[in-house]
């Protein structure tokens, strides 16, 4: 932290001069009777929220006698000292021990949540400290000389209490945008629920007779199996599973290439209005998921873990592939493709013998066209939520900072100088701490000289 801008009441120290610090250690695995105990043992991992009330791993109570992990009090405050997980701070609910990967603070110049808050606003500062090459680490001592400056106690008291509404409103605003992606997942499945019934345009599809997906098919057919490289660019691209992307088009980044006869070129050559289908994959999800070939400006085939459909004129391919993603159609092909060995897969019969109500191409298109409208207007809102999201997250940061520069609690200081100055200043809680402290000190034993 700049010396800048500081508040001039606000004291310099370390933070070895404002809590006691230790870490504990890891019982050693071969004592079996060291683990699956009651006593919470604290890693890295457990950190994160801004009480831990549970551990993952417990040890008993013949571990923390003859190991290394010791107990340590419920409102010490907990920092990772290893890893990706540096600067990760949280309060300890309940009593327990730690790995020593842990730094305990027990306060003794500020309030427990004072000393959390500090931490957290410094994460990145202890990152840059951190040392080691693949696992980064901070030791005690990089800690304890780490400088704070520290504010009378109402001060800390009053930053805390400031800092508990910010933050808590902050949490408020972040659970409120996270929850928005789910529902706009619901939304985009209920538009695709009445794209398929007919409720999308006010018509009634449900009253068309039923006939199988196959009716309406010119042409079904697996891909290549042909073993493809990245090195033949000269020879013809092949689309693979990667190639289908999310938004039900095609991404021709990323592709394999192979050479071929004139005659499987043919067969296998992609045309404007196919769908191309994930026909078999180790998720569920993905089975089904379809993209559509639109203007294409070179010779594209398609590997054989993806089934080509290609329709009559009758039918417009984007209602089909609006068909296929519809949570009606979707619970079908799960069905159909769940496999127990790990593999999922339908096969070409099984999609052309699908079931669609399908209405005439008018109405085919009306559909389309709506679905879009209401699909696109979702992706803006989805964009929106993102962009809230990021500003958020840089948002608790941000109040941290201006709470650890003095900026927050600039108005009560002017307000309240009678409690951040004299006896009640920051250097004076210190200098009554180190007092305390030396006090405490057992008395040095002195040796007495021999009579001559």
């Amino acid at each position: 932290m700049s010396l800048d801008n500081l508040p001039v009441e606000w004291f310099e120290t370390t933070l070895d001069q404002i809590a006691e610090w230790g870490s504990g250690g890891t019982p050693s695995r071969k004592n079996s009777t060291y683990y699956g105990g009651d006593v919470p043992w604290i890693k890295t991992g457990d950190l994160g929220e801004k009480y831990v009330t549970q551990a993952t791993e417990f040890i008993t109570d013949e571990a923390v006698k003859n190991s290394s992990a010791k107990y340590f009090k419920k409102g010490s405050v907990i920092m990772a000292m290893y890893g990706a997980t540096i600067g990760k701070t949280s309060i300890l609910g309940i009593d327990a021990t730690t790995n020593q990967a842990c730094a305990v603070g027990t306060p003794i110049a500020t309030s427990t949540e004072f000393l959390y808050y500090f931490l957290r606003n410094e994460k990145d500062a202890f990152i840059a400290k951190g040392k080691g090459g693949a696992q980064p680490n901070i030791s005690q001592q990089i800690i304890k000389a780490h400088t704070v400056y520290l504010p009378a106690l109402a001060e800390q008291q009053e930053i805390v209490r400031q800092l508990d509404i910010m933050l808590a409103q902050v949490e408020q605003i972040k659970a409120r945008l996270d929850a928005i992606p789910t529902i706009l997942k619901k939304f985009r499945q209920s538009v695709l629920a009445d794209a398929v019934s007919g409720e999308l345009i006010n018509q009634g599809f449900n009253q068309l007779s039923v006939e199988s997906l196959s009716d309406y098919l010119t042409d079904v057919r697996y891909g290549t199996s042909k073993k493809c490289s990245e090195s033949l660019i000269d020879a013809v691209p092949v689309l693979r599973i990667p190639n289908i992307a999310d938004d039900g088009t095609l991404d021709f980044t990323n592709l394999k290439y192979a050479e071929f006869e004139s005659k499987e070129i043919k067969q296998l050559q992609l045309s404007k209005g196919d769908l191309l289908l994930i026909r078999s994959n180790g998720s569920l999800d993905l089975v089904g998921k379809s993209a559509i070939a639109d203007e294409l400006d070179k010779v594209v085939l398609y590997a054989g873990y993806l089934i080509r459909l290609r329709f009559n004129d009758s039918v417009n391919p984007q209602f089909i592939q609006y068909f296929l993603q519809a949570p009606q159609t979707r619970q079908t092909i799960e069905n159909i493709a769940r496999s127990t060995s790990g593999v999922n897969n339908v096969n070409s019969k099984e999609i052309a013998g699908l079931k669609i109500q399908l209405p005439c191409i008018d109405h085919q298109n009306e559909v389309v066209l709506r679905v879009k409208q209401l699909l696109e207007l979702s992706k803006r809102i989805e964009e929106t939520i993102k962009s809230a999201q990021k500003r958020v997250n840089l948002l608790t940061q941000s109040i941290l900072a201006k709470a650890f520069s003095g900026e927050l609690t600039a108005e009560w200081r002017e307000q309240h100088q009678e409690l951040i100055t004299g006896v009640n200043s920051a250097e004076s809680l210190l200098a009554k701490i180190q007092a305390e402290r030396e006090a405490s000190k057992p008395a040095k034993k002195t040796r007495k000289k021999k009579e001559v």
